[in-house]
């Protein structure tokens, strides 16, 4: 999978984003992206030929991994990767919106297309909004997939067309519980950077609105 225009949208958010919006995008391109590339997809590669039963009963490997793992827990980190950065499309277009206008106009309309007022503020938070959200609803489909954020060395499967209760053995548990604690925690990182940023361009903007009144009030 090629991961090129996921870190050319990251690089293109990164010139309309506050100070806080940057380091978000450094923890998702350098401790989420780079982590998966690198490391992550190679251990999760044969996650179901390594998936081994003590029992060679076709098929019942099959069906005891499907119960276990009914979707790839690095696929869905792949899917979470790609949900979450693609709210940030809403200000790359908003931004492109701007500029097209200004030239449709032949003519100045904005001080700087990129900045964060107006319009373009509402997109902004409302992309925050749903990043945020987004974070949530996979770190909420990981618990409830997997039963809790924990890799176990031993399941055991009854299912058909197991004869009786059989133990399956997962390959390198620990290897990817750590990976799967540095994905929770690297995700609930993104969440407290969407909400501090949330709240920073909230109270910025409500004082810059009571400012405006209380001149407007004084004159």
């Amino acid at each position: 999978m090629s991961w090129a225009f996921l870190r050319d949208l990251l690089s293109g958010v990164n010139k309309y984003s506050t100070g806080i919006g940057r380091i978000w995008v450094a923890v998702v391109f350098m401790f989420r992206l780079l982590v998966y590339v690198a490391a992550a997809e190679n251990i999760w590669k044969h996650e179901h030929d390594e998936f081994e039963c003590n029992i060679k009963q076709p098929g019942c490997e099959n069906v005891c991994f499907d119960h276990f793992f009914p979707v790839s827990h690095i696929r869905l980190w792949a899917l979470q990767l790609i949900m979450v950065s693609t709210p940030s499309l809403l200000v790359v277009f908003h931004v492109a919106y701007r500029e097209n206008r200004e030239k449709h106009h032949n003519q100045k309309l904005y001080r700087n297309p990129g900045k964060i007022d107006g319009g373009l503020l509402y997109t902004y938070l409302i992309s925050l909004i749903l990043k945020t959200g987004l974070e949530i609803v996979f770190l909420v489909l990981f618990y409830k997939l997997y039963n809790g954020f924990k890799i176990p060395h031993l399941v055991k499967c009854d299912i058909k067309p197991c004869p009786s209760t059989v133990d399956c053995y997962i390959s390198k548990p620990t290897e990817k519980m750590i990976f799967l604690y540095f994905l929770v925690a690297t995700s609930c990182l993104c969440i407290v950077l969407n909400l501090s940023e949330l709240s920073y361009l909230i109270f910025k903007y409500s004082i810059k609105c009571y400012l405006k009144r209380h001149m407007k009030k004084q004159q």
